[in-house]
């Protein structure tokens, strides 16, 4: 048994709209890559993308978003555990955690760009 009260299931869309909506406010990259997301889907659209490659994008996307998302949440947890005082490790795990999601849109655009070069070409 667990000393906090269950949330119930409403409740835990509230939060994780909540959480979006903070990512949203406080952080710009977030923000850059949903706006590049909306543009890559609406030229998918217009080059009569399949199915199967929007839903390529779409993963691809949200994989980009999400790591930006865990890179935001280990950034704030750091900074709350150390009260933003400068430590060499938690230097080290906000470098990899933003190294993650460099990897992460570096595929993606490897990604985009076999998916997009073949359609405009034709």
């Amino acid at each position: 048994m667990t000393k906090y009260k269950a949330q119930g299931f409403a409740n835990t869309f509230k939060n994780a709209r909540k959480g979006l909506r903070l990512v949203l406010k406080s952080e710009i990259n977030i923000r850059i890559h949903f706006c590049a997301a909306l543009l890559i889907l609406f030229f998918a659209a217009l080059l009569g993308f399949s199915a199967t490659k929007i839903c390529v994008l779409l993963l691809t996307i949200s994989a980009v978003i999400c790591a930006e998302m865990v890179n935001s949440a280990i950034e704030f947890a750091l900074d709350a555990v150390f009260h933003n005082k400068y430590s060499k490790l938690v230097g080290m795990a906000k470098d990899i955690s933003a190294g993650a999601v460099m990897f992460t849109t570096f595929v993606a655009v490897a990604v985009g760009l076999l998916l997009f070069i073949p359609a405009l070409i034709k």
